[in-house]
């Protein structure tokens, strides 16, 4: 089956422009106090919610203040504290490995280098993006189940294109200084707006055209 014909860059930039306009003061819903816990709440994210990554935040910052104390716990005593959100034995593992790297290699410090950040356990293109705009406000698109949703349902990219390619088409559509902002927006349009049970014309749950 042929994808329906995708949208102009005009007709495109209208829609991100519209789901902007009603996420005006849109912004990450994740807890965090430094740009390492920022890391490992982007790491535990991936398949659970914000909220759940909340309820374990507050208790893992004060267990785990840098990556060396990370770096040198059990797994057991991470696993204590992300219990709750899925797949967490994965993420205790991923969560250890990359600590021990920041506190052997980078001086305790989170890298701001997109290449540098994916090298690390766990971190894939959308974590790493999420870190470079959040932790260190570098323009950058990280591309979740929303953002990837809303892609495709408004026709901004083919059904079938990848979360890397979904990237690189919104980049090429917004002006570098909007990147951060309509992530978060796109993000909070999919949560709260055109949920994934949404049903009908995607068009009916934007605002209309100023």
């Amino acid at each position: 089956m042929m994808d329906k014909e995708l949208l102009a860059d005009k007709d495109a930039l209208d829609v991100l422009n519209r789901i902007n306009q009603l996420y005006a003061g849109a912004q990450s819903e994740l807890l965090w106090d430094t740009v390492f816990h920022l890391l490992c709440a982007v790491m535990m994210s991936a398949q659970t919610t914000d909220k759940m990554v909340n309820r374990v935040m507050p208790k893992f910052m004060e267990d785990f203040p840098t990556p060396k104390e990370l770096a040198d716990a059990s797994i057991k005593q991470i696993e204590d504290d992300i219990a709750i959100i899925g797949l967490y034995h994965s993420k205790a593992k991923h969560l250890k490995e990359t600590a021990k790297i920041l506190n052997d290699e980078y001086q305790g410090e989170v890298p701001k280098d997109k290449k540098l950040l994916m090298t690390l356990p766990g971190v894939g293109e959308k974590t790493a993006n999420v870190v470079l705009a959040e932790g260190f406000g570098i323009p950058a698109i990280a591309v979740d189940t929303h953002v990837s949703r809303i892609s495709k349902k408004f026709r901004i990219v083919p059904e079938k294109a990848t979360p890397h390619e979904i990237e690189k088409r919104l980049e090429a559509l917004l002006p570098k200084d909007e990147w951060i902002h309509t992530h978060h927006a796109m993000i909070h349009f999919g949560r709260y707006t055109m949920t994934a049970r949404a049903k009908g014309d995607p068009y009916s749950y934007l605002p209309p055209k100023k």
